[in-house]
């Protein structure tokens, strides 16, 4: 394709390729993201992912700096930087001093990703109030006011994405889970409502949505085995959903070629969730 062609045509990627010297910029080059629990798991993954295609990584943590530290240094071997900030996200207090790291670190935000989950497995009429405060505060809750800090670092730049990472219990109904799928409700709910109001601010707001995942958060629900086995014999897609599988999805979201999936849930589960007869 000539030159002009790819011009008529507005094919940017071949247009990069041609002003690049024959080598196609990452799409995320020059970006930075900041991943929630972005040290284990799910987060890991999309941590990697983010990286290999040219995004810096802010990566929070709670606990464990171990598994932190080694994400940082496979994130660091893709070439772009990482930084580590050790926080509870369901602590709003702690958010000034994230988000103040990241623009003396960084200089500003253009990816946020709200990864960070916890919640109280147990049955509707065993949970306490202290359950659902803890539960509503990471799941929900702090994606609002994470938010209230990132867009301020987006509008400087011209805009961004927000992603959340929710799961099929917020709207289907699975054993002991009332609390988190509450949560991951309220989440899926507060995406739409933030999607319409930043639509103006240039930021672009979406869920992703995984089917059971195989991951050390899912050793501490007593049906774990019985759980993965019933995702299994659903799938139409013959296996269990990846971390990997998320982390491809939530990349997309990030691109140019996204940006009119707005106030979205996208349901990564390999057609599991499918009304099939």
């Amino acid at each position: 394709m000539k030159y002009v062609e790819c011009i008529r045509y507005n094919d940017t990627a071949v247009i990069n390729t041609l002003l690049n010297g024959g080598l196609t910029m990452k799409p995320l080059q020059g970006k930075v993201a900041l991943v929630t629990g972005g040290s284990r798991g799910i987060g890991r993954a999309i941590s990697l992912k983010l990286a290999s295609m040219g995004a810096d990584l802010a990566i929070n943590f709670f606990r464990n700096r171990k598994p932190a530290e080694e994400t940082k240094e496979m994130v660091e071997s893709m070439g772009v930087r990482c930084h580590l900030i050790k926080a509870n996200v369901g602590d709003i207090t702690k958010h000034e001093g994230m988000f103040s790291e990241i623009r003396e670190v960084f200089g500003g935000l253009d990816i946020l990703i709200s990864n960070a989950a916890s919640g109280v497995l147990a049955p509707a009429m065993e949970l306490e109030e202290k359950h659902w405060d803890w539960t509503m505060d990471i799941n929900a809750k702090a994606l609002l006011f994470l938010a209230k800090h990132a867009v301020p670092l987006m509008e400087a730049r011209g805009g961004g994405k927000i992603i959340s990472l929710t799961s099929q219990g917020s709207v289907r109904v699975i054993k002991n889970y009332t609390m988190v799928g509450t949560s991951k409700a309220a989440l899926e709910s507060l995406t739409r409502y933030l999607a319409v109001e930043l639509s103006p601010k240039n930021i672009i707001v979406n869920a992703v949505c995984g089917g059971a995942v195989d991951t050390d958060a899912l050793t501490h629900f007593p049906n774990r085995e019985e759980l993965l086995a019933n995702a299994l014999a659903h799938s139409p897609a013959g296996r269990l959903v990846t971390p990997e599988d998320l982390a491809h999805a939530v990349g997309f979201l990030c691109t140019e070629e996204a940006n009119m999936i707005r106030g979205h849930t996208l349901v990564v589960d390999g057609g599991e969730s499918l009304p099939l007869a």
